[in-house]
């Protein structure tokens, strides 16, 4: 039996790889990627390589072996999401792998904005696999605010249409440790985890620990969804990827990213990491 990752040279993909090889021997480790001279690192470090691509299922024929247990990261290319999971899904199926732990999103099937719709409707294909299943419902990266800190810095203002609405984030860090948790450990077959944050915040609270950690005034600026769409697109933005982050600002609204299940801490054996915490971080690294 193998551990293996796919998408293992993406940016959860390698905090999960580093997660597994601080408790598990290299060589029980394989590594599912597209581009064998981008995981050379991975591969320096003991772990297997299997090449295949989410868009060649052919390819994915050789990626697993009976009783593997496997983490699928989610494809980043929205649109496409669903008929890449789905040709990994059946090649996993063809094999009989041992566990399938997927990351989606939080909520699962009760998620109800537009970024949730590709998640939903893998873990329906998992389900009708038939295969032992975890999901991963993961909550907002709070990296996905601190990529975006030198626009934030530059105009002194957080600019959002998610009104008053609260975000339970956590780091990617956070993730990739329940990840590798539930790919290592025993009773999380058949189980959907509700993963978040352990406190949620505003956009406001963040602009103000973005002013703690500068000394610079940043302050938080709603606008309604078509303004910030707007803003989107003009910052290079597809229009039609623009639209899906400005619908889940209107989720965020009604406070679909808020949840503070706990299932996250649980699973890591610790809090999850504070916002000013990943803020500083992300500072010091710019």
């Amino acid at each position: 039996m193998s551990i293996v990752v796919t998408g293992a040279t993406g940016e959860l993909g390698r905090l999960v790889i580093d997660e597994l090889l601080a408790t598990v021997p290299a060589g029980e480790i394989v590594a599912v990627v597209r581009n064998k001279e981008k995981a050379a690192p991975l591969a320096a470090k003991g772990v297997e390589l299997r090449i295949a691509d989410y868009d060649r299922p052919e390819t994915l024929a050789e990626a697993f072996r009976a009783d593997d247990r496997v983490l699928l990261i989610s494809g980043s290319e929205v649109g496409k999401r669903v008929a890449q999971h789905s040709a990994l899904i059946e090649a996993a199926k063809a094999v009989g792998v041992a566990q399938l732990a997927y990351t989606g999103i939080l909520g699962g099937p009760d998620a109800d904005f537009q970024l949730a719709d590709e998640h939903k409707a893998t873990e329906q294909l998992i389900l009708d696999s038939g295969l032992p299943y975890t999901f991963l419902r993961n909550g907002w990266y709070t990296e996905n605010y601190t990529a975006n800190l030198a626009p934030v810095l530059e105009h002194g203002a957080v600019v959002a249409n998610a009104g008053e609405g609260r975000i339970a984030s956590a780091s990617r860090a956070d993730y990739a440790a329940a990840a590798a948790a539930v790919v290592t450990g025993e009773g999380h077959l058949g189980k959907a985890y509700e993963l978040s944050g352990d406190t949620a915040w505003s956009l406001a609270e963040y602009a103000a620990v973005v002013s703690e950690a500068t000394g610079k005034e940043i302050a938080y600026k709603e606008v309604p969804a078509s303004v910030h769409q707007e803003i989107l697109v003009g910052a290079g933005l597809p229009e039609g990827f623009a639209a899906i982050l400005t619908d889940v600002d209107e989720a965020i609204a009604r406070g679909r990213l808020a949840g503070t299940s706990g299932d996250l801490s649980r699973l890591i054996g610790r809090p999850t990491t504070p916002l000013a915490t990943t803020v500083r971080t992300a500072l010091a690294t710019a």
